[in-house]
């Protein structure tokens, strides 16, 4: 009989029985804001201050910062000092800085190349902020040829290794049930490299933005959104097999290599990464593998030059705009919660390759410790981990 009652309520019942407890909500929290009740218990101490740099450009007009604010009141940058000499400088926009707001700091210091520069903040209650720049280098500006010299390097350690690893498709072809459950393995191993790799640089990256993005929360959050979304997209139309898993394969790899570009880029505006010819290779080196395991899905398939040609652009192609907006417009929270994504992506892929791994198999669970799958996978972890080693800087 309650059942029923409830669900005869017309609309307008059902839409006051929401509205009134809001309505008593917002009533609340605004006489509580009104009555200020901790205002008994202030002795006259400054308010707490908190400020974050989240960009540097040094170029010819000197040095520009963007800083946020993230205290709990408005603050304001009363002065600032460059190596210990306090210079003028202009703010955009002009003001005091709300709490989440980020505004320009124009310095017009002499910097010299090659040099570190040490800034210091003043606010008005006598609270220091300080930011060091390691190594003075000219930002780099959205010029043709600039972005040009940064897409030939994302070229190079994206899209080439992809089309290369994409390449071992023919010979892969027959290898037979023990070498398919390798490759299989050889594709969960990676990932799981890439799964640590991207996690761990994500929370560190988390740690140098403003504390109003809650770094670490973001990341674990914007993570597991990110796997729960592409799980729901994949097990649309059941389980994702041969081109299909290729693509979401690819899909994983791109949103890492789109991370992997915004710390290049992010490096080189920050005039703190020397990208020889070495290092260069040894990212491609590094990537290599990840072409070979989007093509191992694909084995009993027939793909066509569109398919390769499309999955290398999808895996390979987002290492150039990650240098683009790495260079261009770096702040570690964005950069951050694009490694997060692309975690969460690459945690759904090797759910995706283990299960179809598994329904490979008759025997399922021989099949999971079998030596083909053990070899396969610690490969896979070994392999990129002592290519990782040749990029680190």
């Amino acid at each position: 009989m309650t059942d029923h009652i409830q669900r005869s309520r017309p609309p307008m019942t059902r839409l006051l029985l929401v509205l009134v407890p809001l309505a008593v909500m917002l009533g609340a929290f605004v006489w509580i804001a009104s009555l200020d009740p901790l205002h008994g218990f202030n002795n006259g101490a400054p308010p707490v201050e908190a400020l974050t740099v989240e960009r540097t450009i040094l170029d010819g007009s000197g040095i520009s910062l963007s800083v946020r604010a993230g205290g709990s009141e408005a603050m304001v940058v009363a002065q600032v000092a460059v190596d210990d000499a306090y210079w003028t400088f202009t703010q955009e926009p002009a003001g005091p800085i709300a709490r989440g707001e980020a505004v320009w700091l124009r310095i017009p210091y002499p910097w010299v190349l090659g040099e570190a520069h040490r800034v210091n903040l003043l606010t008005n209650t006598g609270a220091t902020f300080g930011h060091e720049i390691g190594v003075a280098v000219s930002t780099p500006s959205a010029t043709w040829g600039q972005l040009r010299l940064q897409a030939v390097i994302g070229a190079i350690v994206g899209l080439l290794p992809v089309a290369l690893g994409l390449m071992f498709f023919p010979a892969m072809k027959g290898v037979g049930r023990s070498g398919m459950n390798f490759l299989l393995a050889l594709t969960v191993g990676l990932l799981a490299f890439l799964l640590i790799d991207m996690t761990a640089e994500a929370v560190e990256l988390s740690g140098d933005a403003a504390a109003i993005f809650q770094g670490s929360a973001m990341v674990w959050l914007a993570a597991l959104t990110s796997f729960l979304l592409l799980m729901a997209i994949g097990r649309w139309r059941g389980n994702p097999e041969g081109i299909a898993l290729a693509f979401y394969i690819a899909l994983g790899i791109g949103l890492h290599n789109f991370g992997e570009g915004l710390a290049i880029g992010g490096a080189f505006a920050a005039g703190s990464a020397g990208l020889g010819t070495f290092l260069v290779l040894g990212f491609a080196l590094h990537n290599v593998t990840e072409g070979i395991g989007i093509a191992a899905p694909m084995l009993r398939a027939r793909p066509t030059l569109w398919t390769f040609a499309a999955l290398t652009l999808l895996a390979g192609g987002p290492a150039i705009l990650g240098m683009w907006a790495g260079s261009l417009a770096y702040a570690p929270q964005w950069s951050a919660l694009a490694l997060a994504v692309g975690a969460g992506a690459i945690l759904q892929v090797m759910v995706e390759v283990s299960a179809y791994l598994v329904r490979q198999n008759a025997d399922r669970q021989a099949a999971l410790m079998s030596p083909a799958v053990l070899v396969g996978f610690l490969g896979g972890i070994a392999f990129m981990y002592a290519t990782a080693a040749l990029i680190k800087i």
